[in-house]
């Protein structure tokens, strides 16, 4: 399997770089010619996230802890992964810039000779050994024991308290309550990312992986998605703040006294970061913020904004973007789905929460400012560092949107597996069916493909690594977060379309996976692929 993982490595360079000479012009890639390419873009970054998948899988299978369930699994992921990339290219070499399959001929040969071991037979009786599992459907997680007892800690409170809430929550588009929130401040999930010497509980980025994946697995909007705007706003901080900041909010947001969210997208500027306009104009004492965000995720509850303002001319693009934390009112008994904040100086605040489909629980708002005042000593870092800190920022958080991708795709994956033991159907239960197996089998190989990814990228985090895998593994989890829940729904038959089972609200959360922390098209396109392909071409 190592070999395979190797051969699809290097058909994927060979592809990068016939693709890259296609479009280059004197050294660099051209804005015009990459947007003709975008379509082989998007289908070249999917590859490299299943290549860096199939590696972290073929390290997975080889440890101690790995048994024939969990090599069968690898065996089988990795098969499928050179097979389908060879049936793609075998058709659309050219459009990669490849005058004839020749150059990859090595990866056409192993995807012949893995054919011999990935029949539907085989997939149908992992999916049955599945169904004899009693727990860790999708395979051994490999994780050492802290682990494992820190796992059993969030996976109890995510049983005990956060899923009981998550259909209410979901159905009556309610926020999670502030007694939960309590709760989860003394279970320690907001100093999760924030190290001891400021409040925190940090051991390393695996913790916060599983705690998001568990609590996600109860709620996507309720459990997994409170933690992100702690990590967001704490790496923020950790990469910028004074130690006199540092000292001041990262024990508050540790604690949950400060509740944060993050201010950064608006109307007409989305993964477009660098043209953010709401400004922050310099005044005695501080700045004026004026303008409006919109999805800001939890702004109503919180009482402190991380936001991304300008304070450079709008032709400084992202050199002229600063970091703030803007602070506000939370009164507990305020309309959750709208708030106004008068400052005493005639500043305004106002949100509107934003109704949606899905991904329910905290509600995401536009909010506007007017002459909204913020005091110079929260600002983080010096003016012009802002975009730099808040992209230090979303790196955390894309690892942990992989992590609430991984928690829906499980909680949907083990409802499908429970509904097909007990559904009849033409007098026998609908697991019996090789159909039905087969479809377990490969939800089960996808889910732990990210995983395995995803605990990879966490500790190369902890070594200040993994910024492009990062992009990889939320690109890979979070598309394949639709399928999984689209397939577990599809098993449930006509219940899933029903509110009877949560199956549906799974469906519902996933979709937004792919479009926040990194729009699918933008992430795979100018993140992963524009420097995958640049790699490859000399500068004039």
């Amino acid at each position: 399997m190592r070999r395979a993982a190797r051969v699809q490595r290097n058909a994927l360079n060979i592809l990068g770089q016939s693709l890259a000479k296609k479009i280059q012009e004197d050294g660099s890639i051209p804005a015009a010619q990459f947007n003709v390419i975008q379509p082989q873009g998007m289908d070249l970054a999917r590859f490299l996230a299943e290549a860096e998948a199939m590696a972290a899988l073929v390290d997975y299978a080889e440890k101690e802890s790995a048994g024939e369930f969990e090599r069968h699994l690898t065996i089988l992921y990795v098969s499928e992964s050179i097979i389908q990339l060879a049936r793609h290219v075998q058709y659309s070499y050219q459009d990669f810039g490849l005058h004839s399959t020749a150059p990859l001929e090595e990866l056409f040969e192993m995807a012949s000779h893995l054919k011999l071991h990935n029949h539907s037979a085989d997939w149908s009786h992992l999916g049955g050994l599945i169904l004899d599992r009693e727990r860790d459907l999708s395979g051994d997680p490999a994780i050492d024991e802290m682990h494992k007892e820190l796992r059993d800690v969030f996976a109890r409170f995510s049983d005990d308290v956060i899923a009981p809430i998550a259909e209410q929550t979901h159905r009556e588009d309610k926020r999670v309550s502030d007694d939960v929130l309590k709760q989860l401040a003394e279970l320690g999930v907001f100093g999760i990312s924030i190290p001891a010497e400021f409040g925190g509980s940090f051991l390393d980025h695996l913790v916060m992986m599983i705690a998001t994946e568990e609590l996600s697995r109860g709620s996507l909007g309720a459990g997994g998605s409170v933690l992100t705007r702690p990590e967001i706003c704490a790496k923020a901080l950790l990469a910028g703040a004074t130690e006199e900041q540092k000292n001041k909010w990262l024990p508050k947001i540790a604690s949950g006294e400060t509740m944060v969210c993050v201010a950064v997208t608006e109307p007409n500027t989305g993964s477009d970061v660098a043209s953010v306009k709401v400004t922050a104009t310099p005044v005695d004492g501080g700045y004026l913020i004026n303008g409006e965000k919109t999805w800001v995720t939890f702004a109503g509850r919180s009482n402190v904004f991380c936001l991304l303002a300008r304070t450079g001319s709008p032709e400084s693009g992202h050199k002229g973007l600063s970091l703030f934390l803007v602070e506000k009112e939370y009164n507990p008994g305020e309309n959750e789905y709208h708030f106004r904040h008068l400052q005493s100086g005639g500043g305004v605040v106002e949100g509107r929460a934003i109704p949606t489909i899905g991904y329910r629980g905290m509600h995401s708002y536009s909010v506007s400012f007017e002459n909204y005042f913020v005091p110079a000593e929260n600002r983080i870092g010096d003016e012009g560092r802002g975009f730099y800190l808040q992209m230090q920022g979303f790196a955390g958080g894309r690892i942990q949107t992989a992590a609430r991708a991984l928690g829906v795709m499980e909680a949907a994956f083990r409802s499908a597996a429970s509904y097909t033991k007990s559904r009849k159907i033409f007098g026998q239960p609908l697991a019996n069916f090789a159909l039905t197996t087969n479809k377990l089998a490969h939800m089960a190989a996808r889910i732990q493909a990210s995983r395995q990814l995803a605990y990879k990228v966490a500790t190369m985090m902890d070594v200040n690594e993994g910024g492009i895998e990062a992009s990889l593994v939320k690109l890979l989890a979070c598309k394949d977060a639709e399928w999984v829940t689209r397939e577990a729904m599809q098993l449930h038959g006509g219940m899933g379309y029903s509110e009877e089972y949560a199956v549906s609200r799974y469906f519902l959360d996933a979709r937004v996976l792919s479009i926040f922390e990194g729009a699918e098209e933008v992430l795979a396109l100018q993140v992963i692929v524009r420097p995958f392909l640049q790699q490859f071409l000399k500068p004039a």
